[in-house]
C-alpha cells in the first residue's frame, strides 16, 4: 500500500490549469546527487514567469529499510511535494505511472534523479511547447560531466547495435563506429539544430503535454527497467510530434547497464526481448 506524504501547504490537488508537474522515481539513490537534482530543478522553476510552485512527485521504490524519507532539498519553496512510498520496487515505468495518473497539469516532466538542469532550461522548454501545439514531447541537449554531448536520440535499433554499444569495450567498438553513429543520429543531432521526430528519445528527461501522456497511459508496466522510454517514444509518434530542442540543456550523470553489474545486464536483455517482440526484430 502506498504511503503518501504531502508537505505543508500542498494538501489540495493542483488546479487543472497548473503549468507543470514533475515526477522522479528513486531506488536507493545517491543522496548528494539527488539533492543536486532538486536544487537545479528549483533554480530552473524559479526562472518561470509567472513564478509558481510546482507539484513534485517523489516516488520511492525502496523496500523496508531502504526508504530515503523526505530529502531536505525537496522541501524548497518552489515545490509542492507529494511523496509516494511503501509500494516496493515496482519498476521505473510503473513508479512514474503512479504520478502520471495523479497529474493535473498542462505539462508533465519525467525526470531522472541523476540529472542537473540548466537554470533557463525549463523556461525555454515551456516557451517552445507553448509556441508549438503540435509538439507532444520535448527532449533536450544532454551532456556529461566533461561537457561532451551524449547522443541519446536514437533510430530504431538492431540487436547488433544494442550489443555493440552496450557491452563491447570502446577498443572493440571501432569496427561498428559507422553503424553506431547512425543509430545515435550523429548525422543530424548537434548542439544548435532543432530536430523533429527523432524515433526514440531518452527517459532521463521527457517533457510531455500531460494530455498526450495520459492518452498513452504512461509507461508500459511490462518493462521493469530499460526500454520503457524506447516503447513510450515510439507510441508517442502515433498521436503527437516529438522535438529535440538543443537550447534546453541538462547534465546527465548516468551510465550504461553493463557498467552496473550482472543484475542490470539481465534486466537489459529481458526488456530488450520484450521490446523487439512488440515492435519487431531487427538483427543486423
Amino acid at each position: 500500500m502506498n504511503v503518501i506524504y504531502k508537505n505543508e501547504g500542498a494538501i489540495d490537488l493542483p488546479d487543472p490549469l497548473d503549468t507543470l508537474s514533475v515526477s522522479v522515481v528513486v531506488y536507493r539513490p545517491d543522496l548528494d546527487m539527488l539533492d543536486r537534482m532538486f536544487e537545479t530543478l528549483a533554480g530552473a522553476l524559479h526562472q518561470l514567469v509567472p513564478a509558481q510552485r510546482t507539484r513534485l512527485y517523489l516516488i520511492d521504490n525502496g523496500g523496508p529499510g531502504e526508504l530515503i524519507g523526505v530529502p531536505e532539498a525537496a522541501l524548497l519553496p518552489e515545490f509542492m511535494l507529494e511523496t509516494l512510498a511503501g509500494h516496493g520496487n515496482v519498476g521505473y515505468g510503473r513508479g512514474h505511472n503512479l504520478a502520471i495518473e495523479r497529474a493535473q497539469s498542462r505539462y508533465h516532466l519525467v525526470l531522472n534523479p541523476d540529472i542537473e538542469l540548466d537554470e533557463d532550461g525549463l523556461a525555454k522548454a515551456l516557451s517552445f511547447l507553448d509556441a508549438r501545439p503540435d509538439a507532444g514531447l520535448l527532449t533536450p541537449f544532454i551532456h556529461d560531466e566533461s561537457g561532451e554531448q551524449q547522443f541519446l536520440c536514437r533510430r530504431f535499433p538492431t540487436v547488433l547495435d544494442l550489443f555493440a554499444r552496450g557491452f563491447l569495450p570502446s577498443s572493440l567498438r571501432r569496427p561498428f563506429a559507422k553503424r553506431l553513429a547512425r543509430y545515435e543520429m550523429r548525422d543530424v543531432i548537434d548542439d544548435q539544430t532543432i530536430v523533429w521526430d527523432p524515433p526514440i528519445v531518452s527517459g532521463c528527461f521527457m517533457l510531455f503535454r500531460t494530455d498526450v501522456l495520459k492518452r498513452l497511459h504512461g509507461f508500459d508496466p511490462r518493462y521493469f527497467l530499460y526500454f520503457e522510454d524506447y516503447d513510450l517514444s515510439l507510441r508517442t509518434h502515433k498521436i503527437a510530434r516529438v522535438a529535440y530542442v538543443p537550447a534546453v540543456r541538462i547534465l546527465h550523470h548516468g551510465g550504461g547497464a553493463a557498467r552496473k553489474g550482472g543484475t542490470h545486464v539481465k534486466l537489459f536483455v529481458t526488456s530488450a526481448f520484450k521490446f523487439f517482440r512488440r515492435f519487431g526484430w531487427k538483427w543486423l
